[in-house]
């Protein structure tokens, strides 16, 4: 009698879409176009900043600078066309989110997922939003299919839904913020749960 033949989809149930790609960290030394991308800065060993756009690169002497702007003064800035203050970051302090590629089911231990190096700012994989403590707030990835739907705020935690769903109502990142600024409730999305993924 010969063995069965081993199950590929045994680790992912059938309603379960593929996670999103994850986010990398890369300097943006080596980048060419960095304006308005996702940045994070900071110094190794000391601690690093997110929820930051960056402009063009700028040189004064031999130096190079990348203007930093807080995400929402970014938002607003290119949605009402005005101008903000960004303060001039060295380039070697300033590192640039890119989308990765899709990895392989096998992934990271525990381990390997809870010590990190201090050198350079880590992102952690796409976590699904049904294992998550609190979602409001954060970033999420709405995945149908094998399109990935990207800078989308939670604006609830979960609930069920009319249909008897566990869902989320989720933001277009632009509406969100202008939430803050301007005190317009933004027009939200209900998404199942199984389709959102913390970025």
């Amino acid at each position: 009698m010969s063995n069965p033949l081993p199950d590929p989809f045994a680790d992912q149930p059938d309603w379960a879409p593929r996670p999103p790609r994850p986010v990398e960290i890369v300097p943006a030394a080596g980048r060419i176009d960095l304006r308005g991308r996702r940045v994070l800065v900071g110094l190794p060993g000391l601690g690093w900043r997110g929820d930051l756009r960056a402009d063009e690169r700028v040189v004064q002497g031999s130096r190079t600078y990348v203007p930093i702007i807080p995400e929402h003064e970014w938002y607003r800035a290119e949605s009402e066309q005005i101008e903000v203050f960004a303060p001039l970051v060295p380039v070697e302090r300033v590192w640039v989110e890119t989308i990765g590629e899709r990895q392989s089911a096998a992934g990271p231990s525990v381990a390997d997922m809870r010590l990190v190096s201090l050198d350079a700012p880590v992102r952690r994989p796409p976590a699904p939003v049904f294992e998550a403590d609190a979602v409001t707030g954060r970033r999420v990835v709405h995945v149908t299919g094998a399109t990935e739907h990207r800078d989308l705020r939670a604006v609830t935690e979960t609930y069920s839904g009319a249909d008897g769903d566990i869902c989320v109502r989720v933001a277009p990142e632009l509406e969100w913020y202008r939430w803050a600024w301007r005190g317009q409730a933004p027009s939200t999305l209900e998404v199942p749960v199984h389709l959102l993924w913390l970025e």
